[in-house]
């Protein structure tokens, strides 16, 4: 609620003026995007192609992703098209929704202008701008998070019936931020936080309003648990971890402060910069105002229980994402509170041009060429042209017959499922396939369509960026009409693919201990992947091709 200590009084004009700016600036960033979306040539990320393919078959729960981003997606799509944008529209729609609710939660908190400085800061935090132009579980995240904040400040000072409601349209928003991404668990572990510290939050509750927080948030969420149960997404989980987290599992620092110095770039240099002094400055003074002390508690434990995952395994600088919502309103706070009205023109003149500078690299990507930094969208160019590589190849093979299509890579299965669409969903085509490299699934693709000895008898096989790789030929009885494909992404950057016909598919022998392929198969050697059962390589036909797709213009 309003401390009025700290919040500046503001006359009806003021606060209709406020409004009326904040509408202004959402539908103008919104429409900015909207174009960026329609009018860039950028395709989709594999991660984008993933949450699409899920989207073809919903479900309560997928992989270790909530499932809510893929019905965003099916509604999306279901009114507009497959394409790209439409697509990636839920991103555009659930940013802007979260800079309406960071507004109104200032507002409330600190007053009308607090509430404006607020939803700008947030609406071009760097890393709002990736989330509303790139579809992902974080901007529903985000989204929920800011309704269920919303439910939390009206809550407090609430009675009767009103904090019943609250209460139980607080275990609504919950179970949906839940729904949208499992990193919610930071918003509970700030709600914990607050009650822990806070007299008058603990105060704010009845047996019956947290029963009715409680019970609404677990009939939402039940669903998504269930499935999590059912198809063993720990499991799964544990899986990845000791794939990927075995990398990198000694004490490093310089993980942790690289986390750190890419908050900079995820909040903006001046509000993380701000945040970081403020929070020093309210722990060394030990007096928090109320609003500042909830706030904080939803601010940094994320930030903080990433930064010590990064000291033991590899972290990505999005995972402490959910904390960019009540930081905007926090740092918002306290420069208008500390009269840094310089320091706070200055933080959001530099995130505008960060802001124009990123929509004109999203419509124009080839300025990243120019400026010798090619690799920027790489994962974002060229599926079109790969796709349509493997898509020819396997009409050449039709006609003897494929069983399947099988890639040995989860981010190029994603993204060939996307812009091979047309192709796979005809009644002759080949199923697409996902070859495991180890013993274990270590991604949904793997483990709902793994390549298995029942669809191997003839394979396309497909092998990203490897030149020839050895390790997939190995569980092939034959192997033949091995050729190398070249997709030009830059002038000097292209991406490569090796394509072979794989016959009677026997997954060879795993190492026990990593579960990976082995011997490893050179050329000019000879192994068998089955005692007594030899493997034809066939390394030299007639001439190799390289196929260069250059039938579009680079991006």
């Amino acid at each position: 609620m309003p401390n009025p200590q700290t919040s500046p009084t503001h006359g009806s004009t003021d606060v209709d003026a406020d409004t009326r700016a904040v509408l202004l600036l959402t539908a103008a960033l919104t429409l900015a995007r909207l174009i960026a979306l329609f009018r860039t040539p950028l395709e989709l990320y594999p991660s984008e192609a993933r949450y699409w393919l899920w989207s073809q078959s919903l479900a309560f729960g997928r992989d270790l992703k909530s499932p809510l981003i893929a019905w965003a997606i099916w509604l999306s799509t279901s009114l507009g098209s497959d394409t790209e944008p439409w697509v990636r529209l839920p991103a555009v729609l659930f940013q802007g929704g979260a800079t309406l609710l960071v507004f109104w939660i200032g507002r409330r908190l600190y007053g009308s202008r607090t509430g404006l400085a607020s939803a700008a800061l947030y609406a071009l935090a760097p890393g709002i701008l990736v989330s509303a132009t790139v579809v992902a579980p974080g901007a529903p995240l985000l989204f929920f998070f800011g309704l269920a904040l919303c439910a939390y400040v009206a809550l407090q000072g609430a009675e009767g019936r009103v904090r019943l409601m609250l209460a139980a349209g607080l275990g609504a928003a919950l179970g949906l931020a839940f729904l949208s991404k499992y990193a919610a668990v930071f918003i509970l572990i700030g709600l914990g936080l607050h009650l822990v510290l806070s007299p008058g939050a603990r105060r704010t509750w009845s047996p019956a309003s947290a029963a009715a927080a409680i019970g609404v948030f677990l009939l939402v969420f039940a669903f998504g648990l269930a499935w999590s149960a059912m198809h063993g997404s720990i499991a799964l989980h544990s899986a990845v971890l000791g794939v990927e987290g075995g990398r990198h599992s000694q004490f490093d620092p310089i993980e942790a402060g690289r986390f750190l110095a890419n908050q900079f770039a995820v909040f903006g240099p001046i509000p993380f910069a701000v945040l970081i002094v403020g929070a020093g400055l309210m722990t060394q003074r030990r007096r928090l105002e109320a609003a500042d002390g909830m706030l904080l508690c939803f601010c940094l434990p994320p930030i903080a229980i990433v930064t010590i995952q990064a000291l033991l395994s590899r972290t990505n600088s999005s995972w402490s994402a959910v904390s960019e919502l009540p930081a905007a309103i926090l740092v918002a706070a306290w420069l208008v509170r500390w009269r840094a009205r310089r320091l706070l023109i200055a933080a959001l003149a530099i995130q505008a041009v960060i802001a124009a500078g990123f929509f004109a690299l999203v419509l124009q990507p080839r300025f990243a060429d120019s400026l010798g930094q090619p690799g920027v969208f790489k994962k974002a160019r060229g599926w079109a042209q790969t796709a349509d590589l493997v898509v020819r190849k396997a009409r050449m093979e039709q006609p003897a017959g494929l069983s399947a299509i099988a890639v040995n890579n989860h981010a190029f299965f994603y993204a060939l499922a996307y812009y091979g669409r047309d192709y796979f969903r005809e009644p002759l085509a080949a199923p697409l396939k996902a070859w495991l490299r180890a013993t274990a699934p270590v991604d949904q693709s793997e483990a709902v369509a793994p390549l298995t000895a029942r669809n191997g008898a003839r394979v396309l096989a497909v092998a990203y960026e490897s030149r020839l790789n050895t390790e997939m030929a190995h569980d092939f009885t034959r192997v033949l009409d091995p050729e190398i494909g070249d997709v030009w992404l830059a002038p000097k950057d292209q991406r490569q693919l090796d394509l072979f016909v794989g016959e009677a598919f026997r997954p060879g022998a795993r190492d026990p201990v990593t579960g990976l392929p082995t011997p490893e198969w050179k050329p000019g050697s000879s192994v068998s992947a089955t005692p007594g059962l030899p493997i034809t390589i066939v390394v030299n036909p007639p001439p190799r091709s390289t196929l260069s797709l250059r039938s579009r213009p680079m991006p």
